[in-house]
């Protein structure tokens, strides 16, 4: 049984005796505190911490952060609390335990919403001490260890969790042996007799590969040596959950997996792997775009390696992975290594590197969760930007961005930063004009437009993939849709205060107020978005404004000239007013806004057939105008041609339409017999002079006869 000495005597080789009596000594106070308390394997609960403890000494990490893994659940699970162990260790070991510390006090709904919580509160903590997040995942990896005490359908849900977090959380710092431990073990106890198949035939494979490898092996040392090199190759083992996946995804074989030989060359600088590289593609031809330069571009967790594919005998594919003694310690302890380094007596630079990028990976984390809704939807956000593969992109200035692969040019902008996604209008890939959804790619260099009025639009949420951008926009379009939603509340009210020969501003405060308490309401603006939204009805709010003004039952309406002056509208009022597609409403067309429930005032033409009874209603319904300022814009209005068919047709009404200046956004064709065809065209014009100059052209042409519009 692994003891306190064990650790002590291990720590030994990398930190001063008085940092290794403070260890000590945390442990015999979480002994003492956990007195009594057993795990369910039925052994001390007090083997727990000192195991995550031995998990960290692994990986070189400080005496503050083992003494944080001896003392985790002493908060969660006895009555000492957090100040009491900043009197006994110092602040900063409190503050690490609390960070680890589960949420027990809060009662939630369910599970989700429990771990989605604690997932929050460890982000908090991490933005203080990045060290939280190790001993959270030292802590995790030995509960999967020990998993075996638990129910099947406990195993299960612990694994789907550490699968989709905390493995992933490894990956992105950088921290593989964790990372890898954590997948097989997940995997083991999502499927244990797949996990337990692809084990017994790994290592038969093993075994029958075992001259062969060693062949390769040999063959790639003698031409090292030959070269007066030095390096150090060793076989690389695949992991259970990277079989399975490849097998599953890839529709492969195991036979086809076993088959492709992995080796890495330790050597001891930069130089000697660029080298070594020309020595490994000499002795075996490389596969075309299978090389990887890590090292000149790292990724994002600062792993920094060379990779390459080699066909070898009898077209054997062939992994070589070059890399230093630094590279390789950055690549099994990433964030970690920053301790590792910083316990001697200078900070490497590759771990300082990936201890900032680490720093920034959190930042980002917080402001995902500030423009998050709730915590379900930031932990969301957070699975789906964990971690895939990057592509690098540079900025005018040179500088490089990481991205996922599939990013777009809003996702660049949002990385830049979210004012610069907010405002963008276009952009400039390889100096030529690109749509705002182009797919990105490496080595592209991007320059984005903005421009002071420029305000995310809904469809970015369609292509965008990284959960920064797509918490930004969400957040933007929440704030750009209450402050429109206000604007028109605001509108309407005042519109049907006319009817009482009065206004908003020329109202008292107490009136006001009194109503806002009686819907329990803190501010006007909530009321407002509320009318403007659609949920509450604007004549009963004004009438209950005059009843409260007046002390006095409601007086019947005045009908003013004021109380059937229309509500102007431009198009252009954004999420708040929307254009009814059964009738494709265009300026200069006569229409009638229909108040919707959640989504403000519907837009239609007045002689639309759908709004029916709704026409009796003056609550739901309001008199418009087109402003008479309209910018130009394009609206949609859909026409049904009734034409003869013949080849050629549908290139000729996309000539005409284009040279009128306007754009076709779909066209269906259908036959009715051999000779006529009726053609469905959705145009984007300016108004309703637009639509008539272009119907006119329509009907000069050959074999061109009925035009109708649709929606009426």
């Amino acid at each position: 049984m692994f003891t306190i000495d064990d650790l002590a005597d291990r720590l030994g080789g990398y930190l001063p005796q008085d940092e290794i009596r403070q260890v000590k000594r945390a442990f015999y106070y979480a002994e003492q505190a956990h007195d009594g308390q057993r795990r369910r394997s039925g052994e001390p609960y007090v083997t727990h911490p000192l195991a995550v403890a031995n998990i960290l000494a692994n990986m070189h990490m400080d005496h503050q952060s083992l003494m944080a893994a001896m003392l985790h659940d002493v908060i969660e699970d006895t009555g000492i609390g957090k100040e009491a162990l900043a009197d006994q260790f110092g602040k900063p070991v409190a503050e690490l335990v609390d960070g680890v510390s589960k949420l027990t006090q809060i009662a939630f709904e369910d599970k989700a919403v429990a771990q989605a919580e604690n997932f929050q509160k460890m982000v908090l903590a991490m933005s203080r001490d990045i060290r939280v997040i190790i001993v959270k995942l030292a802590d995790r990896l030995h509960n999967m260890r020990t998993l075996g005490a638990l129910r099947p359908d406990k195993k299960r849900r612990i694994a789907r969790e550490t699968l989709e977090i905390y493995a992933r959380i490894a990956s992105r710092l950088g921290i593989n042996t964790i990372r890898v431990e954590l997948e097989d073990l997940s995997f083991q106890a999502l499927y244990p007799m797949r996990a337990e198949r692809i084990k017994r035939a790994v290592s038969s494979a093993r075994g029958h590969r075992r001259s062969a490898i060693r062949q390769v092996q040999s063959n790639l040392q003698n031409s090292l040596d030959d070269e007066g090199l030095y390096g150090t190759v060793i076989g690389r083992q695949k992991h259970l959950l990277s079989i399975y996946k490849k097998m599953r995804d890839q529709r492969k074989s195991f036979a086809e997996i076993m088959d492709v030989f992995g080796f890495r060359i330790i050597t001891e600088d930069v130089d000697s792997c660029y080298r070594i590289l020309g020595v490994v593609h000499n002795l075996y031809k490389p596969v075309p775009g299978r090389f990887k330069d890590y090292i000149a571009i790292p990724k994002a967790n600062g792993y920094q390696s060379l990779h390459t594919t080699l066909f070898g005998r009898g077209g054997m594919p062939i992994e070589v992975q070059i890399r230093t003694r630094e590279m390789e310690a950055m690549a099994n302890n990433g964030i970690a290594a920053h301790w590792l380094y910083k316990a001697g007596q200078t900070q490497h630079p590759i771990a300082q590197g990936s201890h900032a990028r680490a720093r920034a990976w959190v930042k980002g984390l917080l402001e995902m969760q500030r423009h998050a809704g709730d915590s379900l939807e930031f932990i969301e956000h957070v699975k789906n930007d964990l971690f895939p593969d990057d592509i690098y992109v540079f900025t005018p200035k040179g500088d490089i961005m990481e991205l996922p692969q599939g990013a777009t040019v809003i996702d660049f902008a949002y990385s830049v930063h979210t004012d610069i996604g907010n405002s963008c209008i276009a952009c400039r890939i390889d100096r030529h004009l690109a749509p705002l959804s182009s797919r990105l790619e490496s080595g592209q260099t991007l320059e984005i437009i903005t421009a002071p009025g420029g305000r995310p639009n809904l469809g970015w949420l369609n292509f965008v993939i990284t959960a920064k951008a797509r918490s930004a926009i969400r957040h933007a379009l929440k704030h750009q849709q209450h402050t429109e939603a206000v604007q028109l509340g605001r509108r309407l009210l005042n519109k049907a205060l006319a009817e009482f020969e009065t206004s908003l501003e020329e109202l008292p405060k107490g009136p006001i107020e009194t109503l806002l308490d009686e819907l329990s309401l803190k501010h006007l603006d909530a009321l407002l978005e509320m009318i403007g939204m659609g949920t509450r009805v604007t004549h009963m709010m004004a009438r209950r404004l005059i009843d409260l003004h007046r002390g006095e039952p409601p007086q019947r309406a005045v009908s003013s000239q004021a109380s059937q002056r229309p509500i102007a509208i431009s198009g252009a009022e954004g999420m708040v007013i929307k254009f009814a597609r059964c009738c494709h409403p265009l300026p200069g067309d006569p229409v009638i806004g229909h108040l919707s429930a959640g989504k403000g005032i519907v837009v239609h033409r007045t002689e639309c057939r759908n709004l029916g009874e709704l026409r009796n209603d003056p609550d739901k319904l309001f008199a418009l105008e087109w402003s008479k300022g309209i910018e130009e814009e394009d609206f949609p209005v859909a026409l049904r041609l009734e034409v003869e068919n013949r080849r050629g047709l549908v290139a000729e009404l996309a000539a005409l339409v284009t040279s009128a200046g306007a754009n076709i956004e779909r066209i269906d064709i259908e036959e009715r017999d051999a000779r006529l065809a009726t053609v469905h065209l959705t145009l984007a014009v300016h108004d309703r002079v637009h639509l008539a100059r272009i119907i006119k052209r329509l009907r000069n042409l050959a074999n061109v006869g009925k035009i109708n519009r649709l929606g009426t």
